[in-house]
Order: structure tokens, then sequence, then C-alpha cells
């Protein structure tokens, strides 16, 4: 059973984690994709933007091998 992604889990991604993919061009703010781990130790993405001093969390996900290669940093077919 998959458990859901919550609050903790997308703070300990973003505390530890690291920017793989930087979008400055996106609307309505620059942002970016963050590889870091749940409170559970697993894999997990965050995309956040930026608005002035506030972060700004537009999704959280656990990401595949379908869209990412083995080490799930890599998107595949860049």
């Amino acid at each position: 059973m998959r458990r859901g992604i919550n609050r903790l889990d997308v703070f300990n991604c973003l505390q530890n984690g690291e920017i793989i993919e930087s979008y400055p061009d996106s609307i309505p703010h620059p942002s970016c994709l963050v590889f870091g781990y749940s409170a559970g130790k697993k894999v997990l993405h965050t995309v956040v933007g930026m608005k002035e001093n506030t972060l700004v969390i537009i999704t959280a996900y656990f990401p595949d091998t379908v869209k990412f290669e083995a080490d799930l940093k890599t998107r595949r077919g860049k």
C-alpha cells in the first residue's frame, strides 16, 4: 500500500534536498525541482516557486523510472 505525501515529507525534502532543475522563466514565479527524501527515506521530488521571500509549494511526488533515469535525478530524453 502506498502512503501519501505529508508536510513533514515535503519539509524534509526541501531542508535536505538539492535543486536538480531550475525554471527561471516559469510563470507566475521562478521555480525549481528539488530532489530529496521523504521522512520515510523514500526519494521525493518537490517543485517550489519563489515569490519574494516566500516558497510556494507547487507539487510533490514520488518519481519513477518512466520519466527519470535510475538515479531519479536525470530526466529521460534530456
